[in-house]
């Protein structure tokens, strides 16, 4: 799993940064400070792989902590979030090799894009071995797509946020590829292919219900 320091000074903002990095089972948070200069002290005694980190914060704002970051050349990346979108600060921040840049309000989705494209970078960058130049383009391009592109391939957004949507409508509750298909117009084939995404992703969870009386079928829910 890849470790997340949240660094935000708003607690309720802390907390659902937290919650939305929860739902992808690939990642854990490591832990979270209220202000920059925290978060450097953590990273100096912890090891993290990814920052979500607010911009305007007391002590050391985000953009400062970036650089601290940079400077000390501590091998993390950093997702900044702020309610400010003005240029100056997306430029620097770009300058400074920052992974991605939200602007508040954001949604679930877009910020699940932002641990999708990290996701894709450091598949890409540790599964690449030797580097060469078609491996270097590929990684670069990896972290331009857009949410879509980072799909597997036959995963549509529409199709994935009406069967996303119809699981939500149903929280707790244990659906079956029939069920989903029936509610949502979709042939089996296709819900099972969505299904394996969503679970694989750690966005639902999927277990194989033996007590059908015929042929075992797995069963899926969100929480």
């Amino acid at each position: 799993m890849y470790r997340v320091l949240i660094v935000e000074d708003d607690p309720m903002v802390a907390m659902i940064n937290e919650q939305y990095i929860l739902k992808d089972r690939h990642f854990q948070v490591a832990g979270k400070c209220s202000n920059g200069e925290a978060a450097l002290k953590f990273l100096s005694e912890h090891e993290a792989d990814l920052i979500v980190m607010d911009v305007y914060m007391p002590r050391m704002d985000g953009l400062e902590t970036l650089r601290q970051i940079r400077s000390r050349q501590i091998p993390v990346e950093v997702i900044l979030v702020t309610a400010a979108n003005d240029t100056d600060s997306l430029e620097e921040a770009l300058h400074l090799g920052v992974l991605d840049y939200l602007v508040k309000p954001f949604t679930f989705d877009r910020f699940q894009l932002a641990l999708e494209k990290y996701l894709a970078q450091s598949r890409a960058l540790h599964g690449a071995g030797t580097l060469n130049q078609t491996n270097i383009d590929h990684i670069i391009e990896n972290s331009k797509k857009s949410r879509e592109e980072l799909f597997p391939k036959g995963i549509q957004t529409k199709t994935l946020e009406l069967i996303l949507s119809c699981l939500q409508d149903c929280p707790g509750e244990w659906l079956s590829v029939e069920d989903i298909a029936e509610k949502v117009g979709l042939t089996t084939v296709t819900v099972r292919r969505y299904m394996n995404f969503l679970e694989e992703s750690g966005r639902v969870t999927g277990e194989m219900d033996y007590e059908t009386g015929g042929r075992p079928s797995k069963m899926y829910k969100v929480e």
